[in-house]
C-alpha cells in the first residue's frame, strides 16, 4: 500500500524545525544598518558609473562630459545621503 501523505507534512515539519533566534536586538539593529547603508551607497556609485558609461559612449559622447555628469549625480547623491532622516 501506499504511504499515507497528507498536505500538511511539509508544514508540520517546519514548525518542528523552527528556532527562535538568538540575535541580539543591537546586533539586528547594527546588521539592519549596515545593509541599509550599503544598499544606498552602492546604488549611487552604480547610478553614477552607468551615467558617465553611458555619455561616453554614446555617440558624439565625450569622456568629459559623461565624467561631469557622474560627478554631478554622485554629488547631489552624497549630499542627500549624508542629509540623514530627521524622522528618526
Amino acid at each position: 500500500m501506499a504511504d499515507p501523505h497528507h498536505a500538511t507534512d511539509a508544514a508540520d515539519h517546519d514548525a518542528d524545525a523552527y528556532q527562535r533566534g538568538t540575535m541580539t536586538i543591537e546586533e539586528q539593529t547594527s546588521t539592519w544598518h549596515l545593509v541599509q547603508n550599503l544598499l544606498s551607497w552602492g546604488s549611487l556609485a552604480i547610478a553614477s558609473m552607468i551615467l558617465f558609461l553611458v555619455i561616453w559612449f554614446q555617440p558624439n559622447g565625450s569622456f568629459i562630459g559623461g565624467l561631469l555628469a557622474g560627478l554631478v549625480v554622485f554629488g547631489a547623491g552624497y549630499a542627500f545621503l549624508k542629509s540623514g532622516s530627521k524622522g528618526h
